[in-house]
């Protein structure tokens, strides 16, 4: 098996609402649309797809509900803090739930917001060398 992943898929309770969250909110753009789904190329092979809960759960199983965070984020790496702070700020106009950035032990400089779903996605200065190689 070739060592890669090539979706990201994340059950949403309301894919219009992903949809205005991602499409209209933060300006990215779909790469396909269909009833209950929604994916959208977030790198050069690699699809976010977000999928209509109830269709998920019909095809991959029952989701696990417990309180808190899910043991998982999804990354975004900017060029510089400057940008980390610009990227907090606009998910926080979007309504998000953000964290203020901080500066971090290894180096870096990360916040967090949740979207519509409680995703939590990390926006990462990394200026390490494995950092670097994920920036666009």
């Amino acid at each position: 098996m070739d060592q890669r992943i090539s979706f990201i898929t994340v059950a949403v309770a309301d894919v219009a609402a992903s949809r205005s969250f991602y499409v209209d909110g933060l300006g990215w753009t779909p790469e396909m649309e269909a009833d209950g789904v929604l994916m959208i190329r977030v790198g050069e092979h690699v699809i976010l797809s977000l999928w209509d809960r109830t269709e998920f759960e019909e095809e991959v199983g029952r989701i696990a509900v417990a309180d808190g965070v899910a043991p998982f984020t999804l990354a975004h790496n900017v060029a510089t803090r400057e940008e980390v702070d610009s990227v907090l700020d606009l998910a926080r106009s979007l309504g998000c739930e953000a964290s203020a950035a901080e500066e971090r032990v290894w180096g870096g400089y990360t916040g967090y917001f949740a979207d519509p779903d409680g995703v939590r996605w990390e926006i990462a200065y990394n200026p390490g060398p494995v950092g670097q190689t994920v920036l666009p």
